[in-house]
């Protein structure tokens, strides 16, 4: 009896943070670069006399899904889209370098380019870029950042760090929705990375996959539940025989 509770209880939490990771990728189905989540999980046998039969379901790995999101065109100056497998490095709120694929940038009021979320934009050097009081920004498609001030000719200012992960030096998400590398170093300039000026990336959710995942983890969860449901009525079963035998 024991061995259906546990091993139910641990497929409904499954099932649960599965849930909690489908929403989460549903929520930011607008989110420009944003990376869906993955959840795997895996069955690990419960080690010790008279639990051989026991096996429980545990979370695995939690990577996120590499595939692109859609090309959107907004002919927009500060906006760029990082081709393949590249992202842009920004300074997170933390000193550490990170990277993202949202290529919606903005200058502050300080004079830096700025993420969205107002994080410094990195250079190749990997330092903030600053940009001339009254100038006009524009990318090259190699990462190269110029300004622009009305009657003089365009200045180069740098060019935007953009980093490839690759088996070796993967990304991991973080809770501020930004990625750092695994190893906890900054990954190297990729000098053959592109971006496409004027577009940004779309979220790379698929809303209908990831509705259907969710009813499919509400099946799910509602089979753990009838599992635990029916351990209880044959403990009170098993209850009422032996009382009945005593």
């Amino acid at each position: 009896m024991d061995h259906l509770i546990y091993t139910s209880m641990t497929g409904a939490n499954a099932a649960m943070h599965r849930q909690d990771v489908l929403s989460n990728n549903l929520a930011n189905v607008s989110t420009n670069g944003f990376r869906a989540e993955l959840a795997t999980f895996r069955s690990v046998p419960l080690n010790g006399p008279g639990a051989s039969t026991r096996v429980f379901a545990l979370e695995a790995t939690a990577g996120y899904l590499e595939r692109s999101g859609p090309v959107q065109r907004t002919d927009r100056a500060l906006d760029a889209m990082a081709q393949g497998n590249a992202w842009f490095a920004v300074q997170g709120l933390d000193g550490v370098e990170a990277y993202t694929r949202n290529g919606s940038f903005e200058v502050s009021a300080t004079g830096q380019l700025v993420n969205a979320s107002g994080l410094p934009v990195l250079s190749d050097g990997g330092a903030p870029i600053d940009v001339p009081q009254g100038a006009q920004v524009s990318f090259g498609y190699d990462g190269s950042v110029n300004a622009t001030i009305e009657g003089q000719r365009p200045t180069r200012l740098g060019r935007l760090k953009m980093v490839t992960p690759n088996a070796d030096q993967t990304l991991k998400r973080g809770d501020d929705a930004l990625f750092r590398s695994t190893t906890g170093d900054a990954l190297p300039q990729d000098a053959n990375a592109k971006m496409l000026p004027g577009a940004i990336e779309g979220s790379n959710v698929n809303a209908v996959e990831t509705m259907v995942g969710m009813i499919q983890v509400a099946r799910q969860f509602e089979t753990q539940m009838k599992l635990l449901q029916t351990a209880e009525s044959n403990d009170k079963t098993a209850s009422q025989l032996l009382g009945v035998q005593g």
